[in-house]
């Protein structure tokens, strides 16, 4: 398997960590008239990136590479960035929105990897996730007005 293919994959991974605890900081510390709503899909946003991480490390393993396993590794190799505390709820949705933007971005490159390794499945579960940040967004971008 390419060494490219697995670094991108990596990537994702640190990316949906970071994503992860980003996800439950907006979980817990949400304040506003759209506590509930925004409460209940935070915690939404980060079961489904548990399920994604999970099976892009075992994606990784199954392809003969070594997922990122340590928060030091992923906070070095991540592009999305951590949450900073002192988000309102608006910003909150909004870095999410941007975060989204970034992985399917990335997500592209990602699936194009794959597809040149001839790896079919890596390449679906990529475009699976794409799939649904790109669902995520238009409801985002649909919350944000």
């Amino acid at each position: 398997m390419t060494t490219g293919l697995i670094q991108e994959v990596n990537k994702q991974v640190a990316n949906w960590t970071v994503l992860y605890v980003k996800l439950h900081n907006y979980h817990w510390f949400i304040k506003g008239k759209h506590f509930f709503t925004l409460h209940e899909k935070f915690e939404a946003l980060y079961d489904e990136a548990a399920t994604i991480i999970d099976e892009l490390a075992e994606r990784i393993l199954s392809i003969g590479g070594k997922p990122i396993g340590t928060l030091k590794e992923c906070l070095a190799t991540a592009s999305i960035k951590e949450a900073s505390g002192t988000e309102g709820e608006a910003e909150m949705v909004k870095a999410i929105l941007t975060d989204f933007t970034t992985l399917t971005d990335e997500l592209k490159t990602a699936i194009g990897l794959a597809e040149q390794a001839e790896d079919q499945g890596t390449a679906d579960i990529l475009l699976g996730i794409q799939k649904s940040l790109r669902k995520h967004m238009w409801m985002l971008q649909s919350f944000l007005g």
